[in-house]
């Protein structure tokens, strides 16, 4: 074998060395002289605008979806896990310590806490003496409510999605990854300040991982298609409060 060709297998090697590193670290691509998209949906090979477009149709087309992370609105930390269909949804959210689980079937919107939660609600109104009949039981919470504006939003698969997977400023392709086992291709916008969003290349192009822009939050998404039932409580674990829920 002559210097030259000793000198090439010896880079050959520690170029393929490098490329192991680097795939075992996270992205894909760049390294391997093999299609990064072979035997996949084919969408990694769409430009950022056509992949934000196809996960969203994907993603609305879905029966059902169960989604789980953090979310950020108006300056307060939400954490979710929620599963959610066309007619409903039912998950747990926490914020600032206080946990509660919500429930909608249709329109009706039910909240589920213990009395820790309650506790904290504005004692101005009688709560104080309510606390042990609202202990653990789903209480209705009344369409007029403002609390139904703000929790039922958790509950909307199609408003929920419509709202968060949405980049924000000039999209872009950031390369070959993996979730949780899957492939994806990641897009971003304004090179991330604007959000990233890994698209499935495995089946349908269903998101998987939503980092939203500005901070707002990190969103995993699962079980797309999965149904799962959502029924009315039975009478005796459901309270109607009968007027506006308690501040909390």
């Amino acid at each position: 074998m002559t210097a030259i060709a000793q000198g090439r297998t010896r880079r050959a090697a520690l170029v393929s060395a490098t490329c192991a590193l680097v795939v075992t670290g996270a992205a894909l691509a760049g390294c391997s002289s093999e299609d990064p998209d072979a035997g996949t949906n084919g969408v990694g090979k769409l430009g950022p605008d056509r992949i934000q477009s196809q996960a969203l149709t994907a993603a609305r087309s879905a029966g059902a979806v169960r989604l789980s992370g953090t979310v950020v609105t108006s300056g307060r930390t939400y954490t979710l896990d929620m599963r959610l269909k066309d007619d409903g949804g039912t998950g747990s959210v926490t914020s600032k310590g206080a946990a509660f689980r919500l429930l909608r079937v249709g329109k009706q919107l039910y909240l589920k806490a213990n009395a820790d939660f309650w506790n904290h609600a504005d004692g101005s109104d009688g709560t104080a003496g309510a606390v042990g009949k609202l202990d653990g039981k789903y209480v209705r919470v009344p369409t007029r409510d403002p609390a139904y504006k703000k929790f039922s939003g958790f509950t909307d698969k199609d408003l929920l999605l419509s709202g968060l997977l949405a980049l924000h400023g000039t999209l872009a392709k950031d390369g070959h990854y993996e979730q949780s086992g899957v492939r994806t291709v990641r897009i971003t916008g304004d090179k991330g300040s604007g959000g990233t969003l890994d698209v499935s290349l495995e089946g349908k192009p269903y998101p998987l991982r939503l980092v939203r822009g500005g901070g707002a939050g990190t969103l995993r998404f699962s079980d797309w298609g999965k149904d799962f039932s959502v029924a009315q409580p039975a009478k005796g674990e459901t309270v109607d409060y009968g007027r506006q829920l308690p501040t909390s």
